[in-house]
């Protein structure tokens, strides 16, 4: 079963990004907290959201696609970025990922999005033939670039007074 995440599922969706962070090799990198979450999923507005897979009504999530709306200037249409999509180990195989991935497809239709956008660590190939199989293609001509907190910081303190000419 696939549906929205609520208020009650904050605790396992935290979970599952700190499982899906260990995958990843990073165990530490998850300073978000169950406030942040909440907030991000909640809040007024939402600045993410979240769809949970549960193997029966009153069961706790084993997976879960958490996505935030994006825009292209070249269709002119909004579109949905995955942040992440994690089903637990356990509970691979049984359909969950492909139930999450086809709802946000079917999200992406409902609102009429032309778009739907992720990134897969290169080293991930089970992820890259899972997403193969239901049809995605890896964009080569474009490379993911960020600035962290830090370089964010540095790049404004770094910019010139408003009063220097």
């Amino acid at each position: 079963m696939i549906r929205a995440a609520q208020p009650a599922d904050v605790a396992d969706i935290l979970s599952l990004v700190r499982d899906l962070a260990s995958y990843e090799r990073e165990p530490d990198a998850v300073a978000m907290t169950a406030g942040d979450l909440s907030t991000a999923l909640f809040g007024d507005p939402p600045a993410a959201h979240c769809l949970v897979a549960v193997p029966a009504p009153a069961a706790a999530a084993v997976g879960c696609a958490l996505w935030h709306p994006t825009f292209s200037t070249w269709t002119g249409r909004t579109g949905m970025y995955l942040i992440d999509l994690f089903v637990r180990p356990e509970h691979r195989r049984a359909g969950h990922g492909r139930a999450l991935l086809t709802e946000l497809a079917a999200l992406c239709v409902r609102n009429g999005c032309q778009r739907l956008e992720w990134a897969v660590l290169d080293w991930n190939t089970p992820a890259h033939a899972f997403y193969r199989s239901v049809g995605a293609v890896p964009t080569s001509e474009w490379t993911t670039w960020r600035l962290d907190a830090g370089a964010i910081d540095a790049l404004v303190s770094a910019a010139p007074s408003p009063d220097v000419p």
